[in-house]
């Protein structure tokens, strides 16, 4: 691994993982395209999730902190005969908002890894993947009125935004864009929709770590390649950190549908060079 590879990787982990262009599509074409070993990709990415997950930490500090502090107030609750209140203030209601809607990735993650992850390899699938990500943002963001917070969403929006995001596992779909239209389509407002589907993937990205570093790194890691790892960490929580910032304004902005003709043209191109020129 080079320097030139990790910053490459570094940025693209960090842009695509928020961004709805599909980071695991990208960095399977990538690989395709430019040779890169699918060995080197799977522990390099694993490490790259850290630096993700901090982008995700520095912007949302907040509301990780009081959902980390209302969590000892449910096992007070829970020990003192209260039962889990899942009502009792709008933190709490949020907290378990994410725990449902985390299940049905955590479902998918175990019973369908392996279909999934053979996916990598066939670049047709990402391609048609990735056209269906622009397809689904483009119809989502153009039907989409609602006005729902945290107090007005339902567990079954939860349900269904966990559902898609489990759709995500597949290559060249995209979480935070699959997650964002879930929110959309379930009437929640824009502002609220972005939030919900990136703290939703704080589980998700450190269940992806958990399942994936024992294989990764089962030879260990070589000396040469700390500052590589280093260098992509840190460049994909900065690209992280812009991306997050950048949905935020532009889904609040009604421009989420940009990302839809990216994906369409970057998917019509694989496909038709999977057919036609390989």
């Amino acid at each position: 691994m080079t320097i030139f590879e990790s910053v490459i990787l570094g940025l693209l982990q960090g842009l695509a993982e928020f961004l709805p262009i599909s980071s695991s599509g990208h960095l399977a074409l990538l690989e395709y395209f430019f040779g890169i070993e699918g060995e080197k990709v799977l522990s390099f990415t694993v490490l790259l999730h850290v630096g993700t997950l901090i982008s995700i930490f520095i912007v949302y500090r907040r509301d990780i902190w009081e959902l980390i502090i209302e969590l000892g107030a449910v096992f007070k609750d829970i020990f003192t005969g209260r039962g889990l209140m899942v009502n009792k203030n709008d933190t709490r209601r949020l907290g378990f908002m994410i725990i449902v809607a985390t299940i049905p990735t955590v479902i998918a993650g175990f019973t369908l890894r392996d279909m999934f992850s053979s996916l990598y390899t066939n670049i047709t699938v990402v391609g048609a993947a990735l056209i269906i990500t622009g397809t689904m943002m483009f119809f989502a963001e153009r039907g989409a009125y609602g006005a729902r917070g945290l107090l007005e969403m339902k567990f079954s929006h939860a349900v269904l935004v966990g559902v898609l995001q489990s759709v995500a596992l597949c290559p060249g779909i995209s979480r935070s864009g699959s997650t964002i239209v879930g929110g959309l389509v379930s009437g929640l407002n824009r502002e609220f929709a972005v939030r919900f589907a990136f703290l939703i993937s704080i589980p998700s990205v450190i269940g992806a770590v958990v399942l994936e570093a024992p294989e990764a790194f089962r030879g260990g890691i070589e000396m040469e390649l700390l500052l590589p790892i280093i260098v992509g960490v840190a460049l994909a929580a900065i690209a992280g950190f812009v991306a997050i910032k950048a949905m935020i304004r532009l889904v609040s902005g009604k421009k989420l549908y940009y990302f839809s003709f990216y994906t369409w043209i970057v998917g019509a191109a694989v496909v038709a060079y999977a057919l036609f020129f390989r």
